[in-house]
């Protein structure tokens, strides 16, 4: 079967979630090099709940939950046709298409979840899940309710969900007039305006980790959150993540992406079922597949061998 790996970001935590990776030698050597990287046993700093809410930790954490399940996926012979993660998650993607190495994306991600964390204190905002409309619906959400605010469509997850990020004026008001549509608003717990120009001061100081980084030709095309396109090419993957905390997330466009090139499964590598959940609304087609384990991560090379 031809698959697709995607790889979720922020927000697919939960406590002890890196303690069954432990049980496969491919993601044990995955959190051995976190481990080395961070000099912190991200597994047991993952048992505390308080402390899985900082996004430095979470960004760190996820990431590193999604390496080891591709690695698990790898050595059991998966071999995507194309990769792909949903915000944080594309940093993963980019490190099992062999663009990055996974101890310098880790230091990377540290310095991105750092900038956005100061970003959000200097131009403060927040974010909103619109569950129930459509992506003309929640632009029209966002016309009505921007006014003189920054508010964007931050998230495009599928066909009934939207995120948009801003400030707090502009999110507050979008709530109103989500509610008065019969949608359901939800405020994820996040540390600003991820997404959004409201993160531009944290530009620079991910440019300066970027610059550390060396990005190589993809073995396997990524498809970027940002233009929703694949490619291997170094460069464009690099610009792309320049602008990633500024851009929104094409997700939808990405996974009509992934059916345009072919792959008939889907599988998601890393905590939770975030991402399976949207496609299950949108992609039909696709089986959908949840590495959240190592037996999980075997019993789907099993299945799409």
């Amino acid at each position: 079967m031809k698959v697709a790996v995607v790889f979720p970001g922020q927000g697919s935590q939960s406590v002890g979630m890196l303690d069954a990776w432990q049980e496969h030698p491919a993601s044990s050597a995955v959190l051995a090099e976190a481990a080395e990287v961070l000099g912190t046993d991200l597994a047991e700093v993952c048992r505390d709940e308080s402390a899985l809410e900082q996004t430095e930790i979470t960004q760190q954490a996820v990431l590193t939950a999604d390496v080891a399940a591709f690695r698990v996926l790898e050595a059991e012979g998966v071999a995507p046709i194309t990769v792909a993660g949903h915000s944080l998650g594309e940093y993963a993607a980019l490190v099992a298409a062999g663009a990055l190495d996974f101890g310098p994306t880790l230091e990377a991600v540290r310095e991105r979840s750092l900038a956005m964390g100061e970003a959000g204190q200097q131009r403060p905002g927040t974010m909103l899940a619109l569950v129930g409309l459509t992506l003309d619906q929640a632009r029209e959400v966002c016309e009505e309710a921007a006014g003189d605010d920054v508010l964007v469509l931050a998230n495009q997850n599928s066909q009934q969900q939207t995120v948009l990020a801003g400030e707090v004026a502009a999110i507050e008001r979008a709530e109103a007039v989500a509610r008065q549509r019969r949608c359901r608003p939800l405020r994820p717990n996040v540390a600003g305006a991820f997404h959004s120009p409201l993160m531009e001061p944290a530009k620079a100081r991910i440019d300066a980790a970027l610059d550390r980084l060396e990005v190589r030709p993809a073995r396997i095309p990524v498809i970027q959150n940002v233009t929703a396109e694949p490619t291997v090419d170094p460069d464009e993957l690099l610009a792309s993540l320049r602008v990633h905390v500024v851009s929104p997330v094409r997700w939808v466009d990405s996974m009509a992406k992934v059916v345009e090139l072919g792959a008939e499964g889907l599988i998601e590598a890393g905590p939770g079922d975030v991402l399976s959940r949207m496609a299950k609304r949108d992609l039909e087609a696709l089986e959908l597949i949840t590495a959240r384990n190592p037996e999980e991560a075997v019993a789907a090379a099993k299945q799409v061998a």
